[in-house]
């Protein structure tokens, strides 16, 4: 069963001051589809650190050509949120060795770099993908899921005795 998507599409330079700005878009976005602010604020962090690790990673002899694509798939039961860039071909099975699982007991000064942001989309988002052929494309997906509250706020509200 496939499912029609609306696509917005954003190329922003590949710098700090631009995290932000994909950060306000998503939110928007998120917001006008009726996500919860818990998962608003989690896609926001999400798409932060997957355009940090390109603002940071991805082109290391920065030139002024340097961008980011972002993608925003809107589906009717949840989003996706691609991230790429042309940074050049990347090993992504030594990406994908760097992700989680990460333990309480292991020492920060453990951890890899760039591999807490993989590990906190990971956490934050319901699926994540990485593929590399040009550059890095990450695949973000949160489902929506306002089905959970609205059936109980409806019966709550006619089952109170002060509504009767």
């Amino acid at each position: 069963m496939t499912q029609s998507s609306e696509l917005i599409e954003m190329k922003v330079p590949a710098r700090p001051e631009y995290v932000g700005v994909v950060r306000l878009t998503v939110s928007g976005i998120a917001n006008r589809l009726g996500y919860s602010y818990d998962d608003i604020e989690d896609i926001k962090i999400a798409i932060a650190e997957a355009c940090t690790n390109v603002v940071n990673h991805a082109y290391p002899d920065d030139t002024e050509q340097d961008s980011m694509h972002i993608t925003f798939a809107v589906y009717e039961d949840r989003m996706e949120l691609i991230v790429a860039d042309q940074g050049g071909a990347v090993d992504v099975d030594q990406l994908n060795k760097g992700r989680g699982p990460i333990t309480k007991e292991q020492p920060v000064e453990d951890l890899k770099e760039g591999g807490l942001g993989l590990f906190l989309i990971e956490t934050l988002m319901d699926e994540v993908e990485i593929r590399g052929e040009s550059g890095v494309m990450i695949i973000m997906t949160k489902f929506l899921q306002r089905d959970e509250v609205d059936p109980y706020v409806n019966t709550a509200s006619e089952e109170s005795p002060e509504h009767q």
